[in-house]
């Protein structure tokens, strides 16, 4: 019997009683375990370091989550040695085998699903729907990547010569060392993380230190799908030490990063750099953020715009790389708009994330929550105009409200830096030309939408519009593995399209091989 075709996981709907009771029994099973500790793992030994850290729920800022091994260099570099000797092995192993591993982990996922949920809600401060998203999503990544690494798996044919049979292989690289975001803890860390193991390469990764449980629970569901011990190693700690020694070891063949701007260009300046002993130039593979635009023409239906913008932009608490933190509307629609924005974002409900009720959780940790105020306070002495929110929330946790502010400049901060939260600026346009100008004066290209019934407009935004993702007539969030490659251009990244047909191809080099046959 076959693969069945892929098709994307369905997401839970928790209107339903028994889905609901299902939730709800899980997050009580998360409650009772807060609080325990997590070892490292390297080559399926348990690893315990003299310093802890500990991971805590964003919506109730003192409640530890779990307590995890602060990892330094010389632990960093045990992980790489158990890596490289791991390789040599599982290079060897076929490609149906290792793509078996990603379909049992998916399976486990399924049935781990609402127990993955709630840790995400515990964790990072994900409602319902927004950690049921992401577990979709990673399930979605384990089987599409399942299947990509069966269609590379296999010798592709090149253009026929007379006397030679000729083939071209695609091989794995090595050990990469894989660095997650906290935003979309499971699905971008079990991305990352497949695609670099199903492709043949073994894997360190850090999880990021707001989001460890999720990290864990991940390498416990590849030690459950039977993944050989040292394929994939977890260890926890601080970038400085931690990240920093796994970049730039000699024997690391590529990073996976994503999270900021900043981290991704230190990574991608540190790695260019050859050390001692190495002999290749590594690959970097990074999603690095946006600052992403929405465009309101004129003589759109302002109810479902409206609607589509405010999902984009508090979606998650503003959280998102894709997420809109600008919408830039036409003047002859700008003052109703506005109005209407505001009417939708002061009838969202805010509050801890583990409560269904709740449209929007916590922001990620106390300096988010900060840089998240301050620049609302900047943009306002720059000239913008609150029309919503504008205040801390609840001081039980990292409450932010939705954010609208309006009048804002094409150049203010709050128009060019991202803040990641939910914080949006609204932007008037003269015209549709102007809008377009307007959505690309940023150092940033990853999401995008328009809402137009111009078809010409809409057609010039496919041509003109510079972002990965274009959304047209639709919100600019919430990207389905297969059916919207994801990844930007500029300061957004390395437009590495995550979930699409070429992803696996930057875990993977090519090897042509031809054979005299006149003999």
């Amino acid at each position: 019997m076959g693969i069945p075709k892929f098709k994307n996981e369905p997401y839970t709907d928790f209107s339903k009683s028994t889905n609901k009771r299902k939730q709800e029994k899980a997050i009580a099973k998360v409650r009772a375990e807060l609080g325990k500790e997590y070892p490292i793992v390297i080559g399926g030994e348990r690893v315990y370091a003299a310093e802890k850290f500990n991971s805590y729920n964003p919506s109730k800022s003192t409640e530890v989550v779990g307590v995890f091994q602060k990892g330094d260099a010389a632990i960093a570099n045990k992980a790489m040695d158990v890596a490289v000797a791991k390789f040599e092995e599982w290079k060897n192993v076929p490609a149906k085998e290792r793509a078996d591993y990603l379909f049992k982990a998916a399976k486990l996922m399924r049935k781990k699903r609402f127990e993955l949920n709630a840790i995400e809600m515990f964790e990072v401060g994900k409602t319902w729907p927004e950690a049921d998203a992401d577990v979709a999503e990673s399930i979605d990544f384990l089987e599409f990547y399942g299947r990509e690494m069966l269609r590379y798996g296999v010798d592709h044919p090149v253009v026929k010569v007379p006397g030679e049979k000729g083939k071209l292989v695609y091989i794995p690289l090595g050990v990469g060392v894989v660095i997650p975001p906290w935003n979309f803890p499971l699905a971008l860390l079990t991305g990352m993380s497949s695609a670099a193991i199903v492709t043949g390469n073994t894997v360190v990764l850090k999880p990021s230190s707001d989001s460890p449980l999720v990290g864990w629970k991940f390498a416990e569901i590849m030690k459950e799908a039977g993944l050989p011990p040292g394929v994939l190693n977890f260890v926890t700690g601080p970038g400085s030490a931690v990240g920093d020694a796994l970049i730039l070891h000699p024997k690391t063949r590529f990073v996976a990063f994503t999270g900021s701007k900043e981290v991704g260009v230190y990574i991608n300046e540190a790695a260019a750099k050859v050390q001692p002993g190495q002999i290749w130039l590594k690959r970097v593979v990074a999603e690095m953020g946006g600052k992403d635009s929405i465009i309101v023409d004129e003589e759109v239906d302002l109810d479902e715009a409206a609607a589509g913008v405010i999902v984009s932009a508090f979606g998650f608490q503003g959280q998102k790389c894709s997420a809109c933190s600008r919408v830039i509307v036409h003047e002859k629609e700008y003052d109703k708009f506005v109005d209407l924005l505001a009417k939708k974002a002061e009838s969202i409900t805010i509050g801890n994330a583990t409560q269904p009720s709740n449209y929007m959780g916590p922001v990620i940790n106390r300096s988010s929550q900060e840089k998240i105020t301050s620049n609302i306070d900047k943009a306002v002495s720059e000239g913008g105009r609150i029309v919503a929110g504008g205040v801390k929330g609840s001081d039980a946790g990292y409450f932010v409200t939705p954010t609208i502010i309006a009048d804002v400049y094409p150049r203010a901060t709050i128009a060019q830096e991202e803040i990641f939260g939910p914080v949006l600026a609204v932007i008037k346009a003269r015209d549709f030309d102007d809008a377009l100008q307007i959505a690309n004066n940023t150092e940033f290209g990853l999401t995008g939408a328009v809402y137009t019934k111009n078809k010409k407009r809409l057609r010039k935004a496919e041509q003109e519009f510079f972002v990965g993702n274009l959304y047209l007539n639709r919100k600019c969030t919430g990207a389905l593995v297969g059916v919207h490659p994801f990844g930007g251009f500029n300061m957004s990244g390395t437009d590495s399209k995550a979930g699409g047909r070429d992803y696996l191809l930057l875990f993977l080099q090519g090897k042509s091989i031809a054979e005299n046959v006149k003999r």
